[in-house]
């Protein structure tokens, strides 16, 4: 079997006019900011790197004993783990046993960017999951909702290879409608759409010029304190 050909880059990497539209509503609540990112996507990469060398990148598991196909980390305050017991938010990395490290001020400048973009001010995510994604892994549809406040929207960012986003509804058996998301993307939802069911489906080989063959994903996120 022949290898799969490279995916084509985005039009704005190759210096071409991109006449897409650079907002996308995909419903009510829930907007693609195409491109919002990539005027920081190396400096972002670079985080990556520096972020994932104190808490590196792991596949957890599942509380049904699996394991997740996307290797994860996080930064923040608070960091999104889970185990046999459960899914929750801690605040030190349960490998290193320290502190998340902390979410670069750039970072959290840029979702509160995007999210005041699609229409929700004031954000201020104090949780950042870093996900890094290889060929043919996938993100099954679910429902972000272990932050116990739902006012806040979630803020997205894409960067390397493209892959199929996935948008759901309030249900999970509402058929899910697919949408591109390309390196430098961001997608945020939040209001109606905030518990939309949402996932991805598995990333096609290729290779990007700044992350090879892979994707990386930050889901900026706020969580609400224990009482």
């Amino acid at each position: 079997m022949r290898p799969s050909p490279p995916p084509l880059l985005p039009q704005m990497e190759l210096g071409l006019t991109d006449t897409r539209p650079s907002r996308v509503t995909l419903s009510p609540g829930a907007v693609l900011l195409r491109g919002f990112a990539l005027p920081e996507s190396t400096e972002l990469l670079d985080a990556i790197l520096h972020l994932t060398a104190l808490s590196p990148f792991r596949t957890m598991q599942t509380p049904g004993g699996g394991r997740m196909s996307v290797a994860m980390s996080n930064c923040g305050p608070l960091g999104w783990v889970t185990d046999r017991s459960g899914y929750r938010y801690t605040p030190t990395d349960p490998e290193t046993l320290a502190a998340w490290p902390d979410m670069p001020p750039a970072w959290h400048a840029l979702a509160a960017r995007a999210a005041k973009a699609a229409g929700f001010d004031n954000f201020s995510p104090n949780a950042c999951l870093i996900n890094r994604y290889e060929p043919h892994t996938r993100m099954a549809l679910h429902q972000d909702k272990d932050e116990g406040d739902f006012s806040q929207p979630i803020v997205s960012v894409s960067l390397g290879l493209p892959i199929a986003f996935l948008w759901g509804g309030l249900k999970r058996s509402t058929a899910p409608h697919s949408i591109l998301l390309e390196h430098g993307d961001v997608l945020v939802w939040g209001g109606k759409a905030r518990l939309h069911y949402h996932g991805v489906k598995p990333l096609a080989d290729g290779i990007h010029p700044l992350t090879g063959r892979a994707r990386f994903n930050l889901t900026f996120r706020f969580v609400a304190p224990r009482s």
